[in-house]
């Protein structure tokens, strides 16, 4: 009997995994036996009413919920087919209308914190849209959330920084004790996150670093650190985060980022670069330079920073594998490594790096961007023929400057040529160094860096959740 080659590979597989056939999210509905049936009506507002014995009762519409969505083992990235009810623009600007009224009327009780965290891409994205720079178009982009209503405008520079020492931590931690879950693999991307613990589970999750994403180290700074120097609760904050990628709605409604002690989630709604882009078309803003500048806050307890973009040499997911990599050469080996060469291998989203010292190869990190090198990393590691020490992993072609949220191409050219103009924009940005006074303030007067690692495992670490695939006749695959 003839056995499949050991080099079979998954080399032609769609980056698009999301089949919302298999959305099963099961309802129970209360139905009265009738001889006759039932007669249904839509009313001129949306509404279904059914016509009863007694009159018309209004039927209740079926929502389907984030959370339902991240307990469901059907699909991996369904934000863009679920009804979102708290992940909107919609909603967004009805609690921000809400406050304005609140403020209006001094009606205290009511009035929130509104902050706002914007992330590095969507603000490349929105220059590229609105042919700014993007120094300009964040001041844009904070003079219009000014004017709706919002109270402080954060960029994220101080959680991404703080990311990238606890990933270089964990891994060197991991690579001293020679723990078997090596390769140490990146967490900032909340869809190859979702897809592990769905797909893979217990085999492949202790392989993902403990490390919260920027996002939500930033949700925990604001709604315990920031609160706590204005001198309020974290449910009297309402935290909006700016993104590239709509999976980023998933992963603030994880049950692991709400607090059951402020009873309020560390970031309470998400909005994408291509939502912003429909706001402003809804205000008839079409150019984003008639929108008043505001600076960007700085609330931090140091001095202020003199531009609020930056970026990374190897890659615009954050640069993981290029600061770890320096890091881990320093730290375990007494080289320095100024530059790191990425080389690429079977596609642009492939690439890898390695570390020589006396003619052996001590250090092999890679960038893994897109499902189709995802799935071939995992049957590697099945297979026990992966031999890399980390991967910097995202599940979008191109890593989150190309997110699946980025604002899509208006001038004809091609999704890659638009692509390759956001990297260059971004290559131009001055250069991220994550070790500076801001994160030795944040670890001195937030983190209790005096030898108890347990507040930087709560505030700055997390779990994943193994789901089991429901054995249900739409699970099946031919």
């Amino acid at each position: 009997m003839s056995r499949f080659s050991g080099a079979l590979q998954l080399t032609d597989l769609d980056d698009f995994i999301t089949p919302s056939q298999e959305c099963i999210k099961p309802v129970k509905i209360e139905t009265k036996k009738s001889k006759t049936g039932s007669k249904i009506t839509i009313q001129d507002d949306g509404s279904y009413m059914q016509a009863t014995s007694s009159g018309l009762q209004k039927l209740e519409k079926v929502e389907i919920t984030l959370a339902d969505c991240l307990a469901c083992s059907g699909c991996i990235t369904s934000a863009e087919g679920v009804l979102i009810t708290q992940q909107s623009q919609e909603e967004l600007l009805k609690v921000m209308n809400e406050n304005n009224l609140a403020k209006l009327n001094n009606h205290l009780e009511a009035i929130k914190c509104i902050v706002f965290t914007v992330a590095q891409q969507p603000i490349i994205s929105l220059a590229k849209r609105y042919s700014l720079s993007p120094e300009d178009s964040f001041e844009h982009i904070a003079g219009y959330f000014k004017k709706l209503g919002a109270d402080i405008v954060l960029d994220t520079k101080i959680a991404d920084d703080l990311a990238l020492i606890e990933s270089r931590n964990e891994f060197i931690e991991r690579y001293n004790t020679n723990n078997r879950t090596l390769p140490m693999m990146a967490s900032a991307c909340p869809g190859f996150v979702c897809y592990a613990e769905k797909t893979h589970g217990n085999f492949i999750l202790p392989y993902i670093a403990s490390t919260r994403s920027p996002q939500q180290i930033m949700g925990v700074l604001v709604k315990k650190y920031l609160a706590r120097m204005l001198g309020v609760s974290g449910d009297r904050i309402y935290h909006v985060t700016v993104m590239p990628c709509y999976d980023k709605k998933l992963e603030a409604s994880r049950e692991d980022f709400f607090s059951d002690v402020e009873n309020c989630r560390d970031v309470d709604c998400v909005i994408t670069s291509i939502e912003i882009e429909q706001m402003l078309d809804s205000s008839d803003i079409q150019m984003l330079q008639i929108v008043e500048k505001a600076p960007i806050d700085w609330p931090w307890p140091t001095p202020r920073p003199p531009v609020f973009m930056w970026s990374h040499e190897s890659s615009g997911s954050g640069g993981y594998s290029e600061y770890i990599f320096k890091y881990a050469a320093r730290k375990l080996f007494n080289i320095v490594v100024d530059h790191v060469e990425f080389q690429n291998l079977r596609n642009n989203d492939l690439r890898e790096a390695v570390l020589e010292q006396n003619g052996e190869v001590v250090l092999r990190f890679a960038i893994a961007n897109g499902f189709r090198n995802i799935q071939n990393m995992v049957q590697k590691l099945k297979r026990g023929k992966c031999t890399y020490h980390y991967i910097e992993i995202m599940a979008c072609p191109s890593g989150c400057l190309n997110g699946g949220a980025q604002i899509r191409p208006i001038h004809g050219e091609t999704q890659r040529e638009l692509t390759v103009e956001l990297e260059t924009m971004y290559r131009h940005l001055p250069q991220s160094n994550p070790e500076n006074e801001t994160v030795e303030t944040v670890y001195t007067t937030f983190l209790d860096n005096s030898g108890d690692n347990n507040k930087r495992k709560e505030f700055l670490h997390t779990n994943y959740h193994p789901i089991e695939k429901l054995n249900t006749a739409l699970n099946i695959k031919w």
